[in-house]
């Protein structure tokens, strides 16, 4: 029987849950080596970077690489509403993301900033300032393709930030989640830059 997408989403989010945890530290420590080695890494001058959930491939370590290497990093900030919109916002420092109450929880159980104006990332104005692949975009998804397709959850919102982002983008995918090619891709669905397979 053939599954449609939301099915298909469901079956790659119990196969994500089923890893291995060995398994699952090994290619996210790839992939965390593969992106820290990557040209497009070491241009990088700003970091727009999901904050990892649950069973999600790990960015904790490569935020804290990036304060140490000085780069600025901001989060995602899901907007409600028809538009599916992010907004993004600056952190700080690595503190923001473990000091109690400096981060909100959204209504689908990820951590967010709070909406501080004065932290508010003007997304294209970065760009511009920062120069060709001075910022860089780290994108979650269930599965990825060579092509840069991804299988997100659903949402919409990392398809509406991709149609109006200049910088660069890596996929981050587990080597089990890497598939010849994404089923259900419609014509709002666009590709990441590239995919860090590990």
């Amino acid at each position: 029987m053939a599954l449609d997408k939301q099915s298909f989403r469901d079956v790659l989010k119990t196969r994500r849950a089923e890893l291995d945890p060995e398994l699952r530290r090994i290619m996210d420590t790839r992939i965390r080596e593969s992106v820290l080695k990557s040209a497009e890494w070491q241009a990088a001058k700003v970091v727009l970077t999901y904050l990892s959930f649950g069973d999600e491939v790990g960015t904790r370590m490569l935020i804290t690489a990036a304060f140490e290497q000085g780069k600025r990093v901001a989060i995602p900030r899901v907007v409600p509403g028809p538009e599916r919109r992010m907004t993004w916002y600056f952190l700080e420092s690595m503190e923001q993301l473990t000091t109690r109450g400096a981060l909100e929880r959204s209504a689908f159980g990820v951590e967010e900033p709070p909406a501080d104006a004065t932290r508010r990332v003007d997304v294209a104005a970065v760009c511009a300032a920062a120069g060709e692949g001075g910022v860089l975009a780290l994108v979650p998804g269930l599965a990825f393709d060579a092509k840069g397709h991804r299988m997100g959850y659903g949402g919409g919102y990392y398809d509406a930030f991709l149609a109006e982002f200049p910088g660069v983008s890596l996929g981050l995918c587990r080597r089990a989640f890497y598939l010849t090619e994404i089923p259900f891709v419609d014509e709002h669905d666009l590709p990441v830059t590239r995919v860090v397979v590990g």
